[in-house]
């Protein structure tokens, strides 16, 4: 067990559940994403605000808007772990989601994350 994985729960052994580095990286992508500027006590300026989106009219501005905005929180947040390498926007039956490309620096791997967050306008 090199991380606690997210959310916090037991494994099979009834110990505390462990994850691996690119499950922990993968962890941290969601964290940051679903997580509201100013939502974290000592840490005002961690998150998104993604999910402010998510009842925004579905559009190409909205769509550029939400690439540039989880590419910004990413890099400014996670830039020692990964760097971002494309940032995908699609609203699929009133879902959006927002797909990651994202290599990470400790071993070079070529990683993908996808987040799904209910909601989204017509």
């Amino acid at each position: 067990m090199d991380h606690l994985d997210f959310p916090y729960h037991f494994d099979g052994r009834g110990r505390t559940a462990g994850t691996g580095d690119a499950a922990h990286v993968r962890d941290l992508i969601e964290q940051v994403l679903l997580t509201a500027p100013g939502e974290r006590v000592m840490r005002p300026d961690f998150g998104s605000g993604l999910l402010q989106l998510v009842f925004e009219p579905n559009s190409a501005p909205v769509a550029a808007a939400t690439q540039m905005l989880v590419q910004a929180s990413l890099q400014q947040h996670l830039a020692h772990l990964l760097a971002v390498r494309q940032v995908r926007v699609d609203n699929i039956d009133g879902t959006l989601l927002v797909g990651i490309d994202y290599q990470l620096l400790r071993d070079g791997s070529e990683q993908q994350a996808t987040v799904r967050l209910p909601g989204g306008g017509p």
